[in-house]
């Protein structure tokens, strides 16, 4: 075992260096095409970019770009070789990922059974999974510039392989330190990317297959249970533990009268008070692995208050200041990336679909700025009729289909027919549409988001890639090859 270990690291390290030293040696010299060079740029200045912002790679970013002495011909390099290292450290997890999967396979009940030659093999699969990941298209093009997703598949890495840990030490009394350090890790790669939550289903099967027999049914709730725990985090506690600073941040500067920022000091003071509360009660009534979770949630915390740079920075009216989020209440705006819009996910209209005849618009939330003038906040928006509210007769579950400037790209890939429907708009006029049906719907969806946008995508990386032209869903440009064929 001991042996084990040993070897395990040491690979580990050697195939984690490799792979940061092809990354570095490819990486690109200056800003790459797309978001790279505004990133690069609100990381070296400490500035706010696009919502919902990247404080935690801004930070890296700085300390990394603060080695170009003075050179900022060289921050935009600096900072790409900082995507390389991160990208190398994601090889090395995943070859400590691999290996330990690959383990289970050799050691059913005892760990004798795991010979030598065993141990190779385990070693062998854990060196050809690291490396794939290292060479595989998308993932190596992300490696070389200043972008936030070679962080990202870093920090989801390193969250596993946390989670893997804890799998091992399950037995030991200190094993819930691992739990805890995954909540500060998830709590500071918000500040990376979202995508990063996408390593808590994973971390549920784990926890699954160590605690439990398992069974279809266990699997299938596991995965219920798991997709529901993500979708907590990304759209209630992420977002909702700003929105509460924001709500307390209105009742008493415009409820009570009191200064500016208030509500959010006297919410801090609240949020400290339940967990301190929470600790000593799981102490004296000896509930460990309560206490964890409430430690694992308050470096959580620790983890996402990297988001306090943006506020910091926009109130120094950095030049790269997008939407401004001075404070708790504009911060939300900026988080929940409201200059996007929205879009339908679970439930919507389809790209045709005519506005609702009785009520074709909804009421949005207000916008509030702060006027140093009168003390308060004040509504800048009203945002009165703002949402489009859409005639229930043309919309479905999970609509593919949804964007009307589309029309003629879903028609083409869903095959589109339609069945005729009469329709009143709201100026009293009759018309017929003829809305998808569901099956072209689903059409649509396999054809085109399915086939075309994941399984090319993912033969790209391991088969080959066509070429580099942009694909319009020809037969030349863009799409998988595997040279055999």
């Amino acid at each position: 075992m001991k042996e084990y270990t040993k070897l395990n690291n040491i690979i580990g390290w050697i195939v984690g260096i490799a792979a940061s030293t092809v990354f570095i040696m490819t990486a690109e010299s200056t800003a790459s095409f797309w978001d790279c060079g505004e990133f690069i740029a609100s990381a070296f200045k400490l500035e706010v970019g696009h919502p919902p912002g990247a404080p935690t790679f801004n930070l890296l970013g700085r300390i990394v770009s603060l080695l170009s002495f003075g050179n900022v011909q060289m921050v935009g390099v600096l900072i790409n070789y900082l995507s390389a290292v991160c990208s190398g450290l994601a090889v090395m997890f995943m070859f400590w990922i691999t290996t330990y999967l690959a383990r289970k396979f050799f050691i059913v009940k005892d760990e004798n059974e795991f010979t030598k030659g065993d141990m190779y093999a385990v070693f062998g699969a854990g060196v050809v999974g690291a490396m794939s990941f290292t060479f595989c298209d998308s993932f190596w093009f992300s490696a070389v510039e200043g972008e936030v997703y070679s962080m990202a598949a870093f920090f989801t890495s390193i969250i596993f392989w946390c989670a893997t840990k804890w799998e091992r030490d399950f037995d030991k009394n200190n094993s819930l330190r691992w739990i805890i350090l995954v909540g500060f890790l998830i709590g500071l790669s918000v500040g990376v990317h979202l995508l990063n939550l996408l390593a808590i289903p994973a971390m549920g099967y784990i926890y699954y297959f160590k605690k439990h027999k398992a069974t279809i049914k266990g699997v299938i709730f596991t995965t219920i249970i798991s997709m529901a725990v993500t979708g907590l985090i990304m759209s209630l506690i992420i977002p909702g533990i700003v929105n509460l600073f924001g709500k307390f941040e209105l009742l008493f500067v415009n409820g009570f009268g009191l200064p500016f920022n208030s509500g959010t000091i006297i919410f801090t003071l609240l949020i400290i008070a339940v967990i301190v509360f929470g600790l000593k009660y799981t102490v004296k009534y000896k509930k460990p692995l309560t206490n964890a979770l409430i430690l694992a949630f308050t470096f959580l915390l620790f983890g996402y208050s990297t988001y306090l740079i943006l506020v910091i920075r926009s109130n120094a009216n950095t030049p790269l200041n997008e939407n401004a989020p001075k404070d708790a209440v504009s911060l939300l705006s900026y988080l929940n990336r409201e200059q996007y819009g929205d879009w339908p996910v679970l439930y919507g209209q389809y790209y045709n679909s005519p506005l609702d005849s009785k009520n074709p618009y909804k009421d949005g939330s207000p916008y509030y700025t702060h006027d140093d003038k009168m003390g308060k906040y004040v509504i800048t928006d009203e945002r009165k009729n703002s949402i489009p509210n859409y005639d229930p007769q043309f919309c479905t579950i999970f609509p593919r289909m949804w964007k009307s400037e589309k029309a003629d790209e879903y028609k083409e890939w869903g095959d589109v027919k339609g069945i005729p429907i009469s329709s009143t708009a709201p100026d009293g006029e009759t018309s017929t549409i003829y809305k998808p049906t569901f099956g072209e719907n689903l059409t649509y969806f396999f054809r085109y988001q399915i086939a075309h946008m994941y399984f090319r995508y993912f033969m790209w990386n391991f088969v080959g890639r066509q070429n580099d032209v942009q694909s319009t869903g020809d037969p030349i440009d863009g799409n998988w090859m595997s040279g055999i064929t």
